[in-house]
């Protein structure tokens, strides 16, 4: 059932929120053995705000389309009253005030069911957690769910909830909605609000919703937004004479056989709707990483230097990367900074051929827990860098990009849909016209 399903049922009386709300808790609890997609459950809050929404509805008050909608909310988005732990035994806590973000979504009637599990510090790719256990991938337990927002897309994918927002600041959206089979959102950089959510790197880190749908994706950014707008969903929406940039370097290199294929055949989808597909060379999406690499450890690295005395409380993969940062130079940051602005300037010109620009999310299927390299013929690179490679430039740049399913069996593989700044409701409307 998806979001429109549920609360056209809501406003039919076919169904409450406290029923909704029932099921959804007895799917999470069912799965948390198996999936461990969830580090705190809501039970009791959860079945208030259930109450409190079907008492609107009887009482005439519609808080729009997600009253009544369960959801869970990544770990690292502050809740008074309710644990957050950033994934990490350094910031373990329960807040005295609620994030920007949960306030709307509670203004807006929806249902938290709890705290999503995700890599430590939302610094990783796997959700993988030395501290509250692994989260694991739904179609495929052995596997990874992706990261940081693993519980998240996870959540999302085996159906414990309509819909979970997520954090992104070098993929940590779009490689879960990848490697889960789900809908992932980076809105435009500042979107939506991040105060009162854990900081990781202060320059790159976006806010976003993970849903099964865009249309969905849409519903929930309508909420959230930070400035108030609707609309981001445009039903309808046709993809004739939509110009899709299709990238013929760098996002179709090193790329798995069964991505390739899924890949062309989007295109071949989009084309047959109408679209058409301009070729076009992007501006070095190899050095933009760099300099987001660079970026990130060295804003992780302050952001963690008052607790450096607690080096055994981090797992060994974060602390090994807070290390890294510590090494690099003021200079080596200014320069990232400065040749980040220089690439946003070189990107801003695509638009003036293309309106969106289509790359497969992850260049690979959802690695195995554990697994630490990835092969492409004699040569191997690491799954961390493999995973980031064709998502991680997008937050450098703080364009909108969004990620839609494109095979659901036996491994999904995702779609990314990269717009100019502002444009969510264009990647979300061909999202949905592709989808």
């Amino acid at each position: 059932m998806t979001i429109e399903e549920a609360a056209r049922k809501l406003r039919a009386r076919e169904v409450s929120s406290v029923e909704l709300t029932q099921e959804s808790l007895r799917k999470i609890h069912a799965e948390q053995p198996r999936l461990n997609a969830f580090i705190t459950i809501t039970d009791e809050v959860a079945l208030e705000q259930a109450q409190r929404a079907d008492d609107d509805f009887g009482r005439g008050i519609d808080r729009g389309p997600l009253q009544g909608i369960p959801y869970a909310l990544k770990d690292l988005f502050k809740t008074a009253g309710i644990r957050t732990t950033g994934g990490t035994k350094i910031f373990d806590q329960v807040p005295d005030y609620d994030c920007a973000v949960y306030e709307k979504l509670r203004a807006a009637g929806a249902v938290l069911t709890g705290k999503t599990g995700m890599h430590e510090l939302a610094y990783g790719i796997t959700s993988n957690n030395p501290h509250y256990g692994a989260v694991r991938n739904p179609h495929d337990p052995a596997r990874i769910p992706g990261g940081s927002s693993g519980g998240s897309g996870a959540a999302v994918a085996a159906g414990m909830v309509f819909f979970a927002m997520g954090s992104d600041t070098g993929g940590s959206i779009r490689i879960p909605a990848a490697y889960c089979g789900c809908t992932g959102l980076k809105p435009t950089f500042g979107r939506v609000s991040r105060f009162g959510t854990m900081p990781l790197g202060g320059s790159l880190d976006h806010m976003g919703p993970m849903t099964k749908t865009a249309s969905e994706a849409g519903l929930v950014m309508d909420a959230i937004a930070s400035e108030p707008l609707s609309g981001f969903s445009t039903p309808g929406f046709s993809l004739k004479s939509v110009r899709i940039g299709v990238p013929q370097n760098f996002y179709n290199e090193r790329i798995a056989p069964e991505v390739a294929i899924a890949f062309a055949k989007a295109l071949s989808r989009a084309e047959a709707a109408g679209a058409r597909l301009v070729p076009l060379i992007v501006p070095d999406p190899g050095a933009i990483n760099v300099a987001g690499r660079t970026i990130l450890l060295t804003e992780v690295s302050a952001l963690m230097e008052p607790y450096f005395g607690r080096r055994d409380d981090f797992g060994a993969d974060v602390l090994s990367l807070i290390d890294q940062g510590r090494m690099l130079a003021g200079t080596d940051y200014v320069n990232a900074q400065r040749f980040g602005r220089k690439a946003r300037r070189q990107w801003a010109e695509l638009w003036r051929s293309v309106d969106v620009i289509f790359t497969p999310t992850a260049p690979i299927l959802a690695p195995f827990i554990g697994q630490a390299e990835v092969k492409w013929n004699m040569e191997s690179e690491d799954v961390r860098l493999a995973t980031t490679r064709l998502v991680r430039a997008i937050n450098v740049l703080g364009l909108p990009a969004l990620s839609i399913p494109l095979t659901p069996d036996p491994l999904p593989i995702g779609l990314q849909i990269i717009g100019p700044l502002f444009q969510e409701h264009l990647v979300l409307a061909v999202g949905a016209a592709l989808g």
